[in-house]
């Protein structure tokens, strides 16, 4: 009986063992297993050939499914198929307030395309008026706030010729941002009468005349536009000619551009004044293979609208292709409870919050997801701070770096896990993990010892009174009523003065028992003025600090500072991110102690010689 061959391993040198072993059970071939025959050429052809078709064969299998298609068009193709559309390269806009200061017409044209450049890292960027606006004057004063997008414009014309089955009408640069597309059509070379085309967003509204066009990714990263059949939207004639214009832009390499100056006159004018109101953010790269991947289904899944917070933020990111992370809540889960709205923290990835037009842009662009009358509100990302103080032993007999080298070792490690697990709104700190990364850093570190603590800052109105809410979100660390009411309490502070002292800095406490205490020192002694400023409650994490009017603020790290930072002692060594929350390590105010220990357990005195360092904070003040 044949010997049955194994089929499924395909590489070179399997597939030609296999075919030796069939050829062992015939004996019309005898040199087969000799390297210099003809015969062995022979298998290594066969086997070379069986080798390239199932590669081949293995890949085009690979290529039919979202999940393992490696090939872009493959991916792009498969996006198709669900509704998705792969998002182009996203100019950076800026916002920038332009004053006229000699203008005495009734009115001022600033055209599409008006100019202005920047620079970024020494590299001169260019940004433009998309459309163009009239300004008219209001008590005499010219003005014009107004968005400014970085590119160039660029345009794509093509005359319909219905008698072309191939004909295409494609957007020719792979780095458009289609989110700039203008589509017109004139209905002839002899009749100049131009009809805006509109993207179709809703099919339930498009009829057979309706002056729509659909978008979808070509080859080659560039984008195609395909108009109606008659059907679902109106169908072009011969002669009609097609105008595609868009801005060709950098992505994000302008980003954080913060002044701007015309490239010539405004309007006709020259002497202007140019302030920027928020700085550029929001460019960004066509999206990845990896992205259209995980981003397609997720939408096909939403279906053009928008209803759970995970609807919310696939829809997001595709309006907003800048986003880093985001988190989205209902009004009945935020803090106090909304009903009707909904939520959304966004991090863009440059900067750490949206600009106020983009915040605009993003909530009118949601409506036309968002189910009934549910409103969208936007609210800035709160970061939390962990500080930690770590001891590290380490065995310097099994290894040559100094105490120094593994010092830099364990700060690189502590922030490589801030930047991988943290910093994002899904990021818990999970403490064992966090100490298991540090002894992890070198072969040479025996253990460590680690405490954390948490802090916020929170910006006051100075020169009035004014109540203010500090929420960490984690409960705090209170074992009884009480605790360590003579000394300072788990709460601290930085500086500050308040209204009516100009001479002593005042800081905050708690008492243990649920109040937050005002004093300034005096000889090394806590003076209270108030030992019932406000509140704490050490279960949910919340801060309140009731009536205080703050006149200026201390230099907090050694520089001028708008803020107070208010530290605490969380209940757990788990801090959870909620809602708006981010959790980033801050390693300015932490600190590595890194100590040799090369004890090595043996003799009759080791649990006596040996010197521990406690994982405990002190009792003392119970």
């Amino acid at each position: 009986m044949a010997t049955r061959l194994d089929v499924t391993e395909l590489d070179f040198d399997t597939i030609k063992a296999n075919l030796k072993t069939f050829l062992k059970q015939q004996d019309q071939f005898t040199d087969y297993d000799f390297e210099g025959s003809g015969m062995s050429v022979l298998l290594d052809l066969l086997a070379y050939n069986t080798h390239y078709n199932a590669v081949y064969a293995n890949m085009l299998a690979n290529e039919m499914f979202l999940d393992s298609a490696d090939l872009k068009n493959s991916i792009v193709s498969h996006a198709k198929h669900v509704g998705y559309t792969p998002v182009s390269a996203t100019s950076a806009t800026a916002n920038i307030k332009i004053t006229f200061n000699a203008a005495t017409a009734s009115s001022l044209t600033v055209n599409e395309g008006t100019a202005f450049t920047t620079s970024v890292n020494n590299v001169t960027y260019q940004y433009i008026i998309r459309d163009a606006v009239t300004v008219t004057p209001v008590d005499g004063v010219y003005t014009l706030t107004t968005d400014i997008r970085e590119g160039t414009l660029a345009t794509n014309k093509y005359t319909v010729d219905t008698s072309d089955a191939n004909q295409r009408y494609l957007i020719e640069n792979n780095l458009a941002d289609v989110n700039t597309l203008t589509v017109s059509v004139q209905n002839s070379s002899t009749d100049s009468t131009t009809t805006t085309y509109t993207k179709a967003s809703d099919l339930g509204a498009v009829t057979a005349t309706s002056k729509v066009y659909y978008l979808e990714q070509a080859e080659d990263g560039k984008y195609e536009v395909i108009f109606g059949d008659g059907v679902l939207g109106n169908k072009l004639s011969d002669g009609n000619i097609i105008s595609l214009e868009y801005i060709v832009c950098n992505g994000p390499d302008s980003n954080g551009a913060t002044t701007f100056s015309a490239s010539s006159t405004v309007g006709g004018e020259s002497n202007i004044t140019i302030v920027t109101n928020s700085n550029s953010a929001g460019g960004s790269n066509p999206e990845t293979v990896e992205s259209i991947r995980f981003n397609a289904p997720r939408q096909f899944s939403a279906q053009n609208r928008a209803v759970t917070p995970e609807d919310y933020k696939t829809i997001i990111k595709t309006l907003y292709p800048n986003t880093q992370t985001i988190s989205v809540w209902g009004g009945e889960d935020n803090d106090p409870p909304v009903y009707g709205n909904v939520y959304v923290s966004l991090k863009p990835i440059s900067g750490v919050t949206l600009t106020d037009t983009a915040k605009t842009n993003l909530q009118t662009q949601l409506k036309d997801y968002s189910v009934g009358s549910v409103r969208v509100q936007f609210s800035d990302p709160e970061i939390t701070y962990i500080t930690y103080r770590t001891t590290a032993r380490y065995n310097s007999k099994v290894t040559t770096k100094s105490v120094d080298d593994i010092k830099t070792l364990i700060n690189n490690t502590i922030s490589n896990y801030s930047s991988t697990n943290l910093e994002k709104f899904d990021g818990m700190f999970r403490y064992s993990r966090f100490i298991d990364a540090i002894d992890d850093t070198d072969a040479s570190v025996l253990s460590n010892t680690t405490t954390i603590k948490i802090h916020k800052f929170f910006t006051p109105t100075t020169g009035s009174a004014q109540t203010y809410t500090i929420n960490f979100s984690n409960a705090l660390y209170n074992p009884h009523s009480g605790h360590r009411s003579d000394s300072n309490g788990i709460l601290s502070s930085t500086g500050f003065k308040v209204a009516g002292d100009t001479t002593n800095e005042y800081f905050l406490n708690d008492d243990g028992s649920g109040n937050v205490r005002l004093y300034y020192i005096s000889g090394g002694v806590n003076v209270y003025t108030n030992n019932t400023l406000g509140t704490i409650d050490y279960a949910t994490g919340k801060i309140t600090l009731n009536n205080i009017s703050i006149s200026s603020v201390s230099n907090v790290d050694g520089a001028a500072s708008t803020q107070i930072r208010i530290i605490v002692q969380p209940d757990s060594n788990d801090v959870v991110p909620v809602r708006a929350q981010l959790l980033e390590i801050d390693q300015v105010n932490s600190g590595v102690t890194v100590t040799a220990d090369d004890f090595d357990g043996t003799g009759a005195s080791a649990g006596v010689n040996y010197t521990t360092t406690s994982s405990y904070t002190s009792t003392t003040s119970y």
